[in-house]
């Protein structure tokens, strides 16, 4: 697995996310991360998938390595990021939830809920999601058949 400073990470919330966005950019930045931001800028009220679209096709396009999505319960902006064939968004509150998202899942959006996780908590998933390797074998298998083949 890369170094976080070998990172390209794309991030995306809405205004109940944007707070928790700025503390995990800072702790992304301060390990020599590269990143961008695709919205929202404040904390005055908007549409996530404005920002989780572009966000979810940069990182399906390989434009950046993983990508970051934050709403205020993390639901909606990762089911936003999800329709994209190319991305695998999970949903993390905890650091097992995270690290097992990588793991097992390959995911390469976390998602964080920024109404029912703690800043330290929230930076504590971050660190264990781009610090674990995928396992592959089995489970490589397995997330090969998720997209949808029309």
């Amino acid at each position: 697995m890369k170094a976080l400073s070998e990172m390209k990470i794309a991030l995306a919330s809405d205004h109940a996310g944007y707070a928790l966005k700025q503390d995990v950019m800072a702790f992304l930045r301060d390990r020599g991360a590269e990143l961008k931001d695709f919205g929202c800028y404040s904390t005055e009220s908007c549409d996530y998938p404005d920002f989780a679209h572009p966000m979810a096709e940069a990182v399906e396009k390989g434009e950046f390595d993983y990508g970051i999505t934050i709403c205020s319960t993390g639901n909606g902006i990762c089911i936003t990021a999800n329709k994209h064939q190319g991305i695998r968004a999970a949903l993390c509150w905890d650091v097992p939830l995270a690290e097992f998202a990588r793991l097992h899942n390959n995911a390469n959006v976390l998602g964080l809920p920024a109404n029912y996780i703690s800043k330290e908590k929230a930076l504590a998933c971050v660190e264990k999601f781009f610090t674990t390797d995928f396992e592959g074998g089995r489970h490589e298998r397995r997330v090969n058949k998720i997209p949808v083949n029309r």
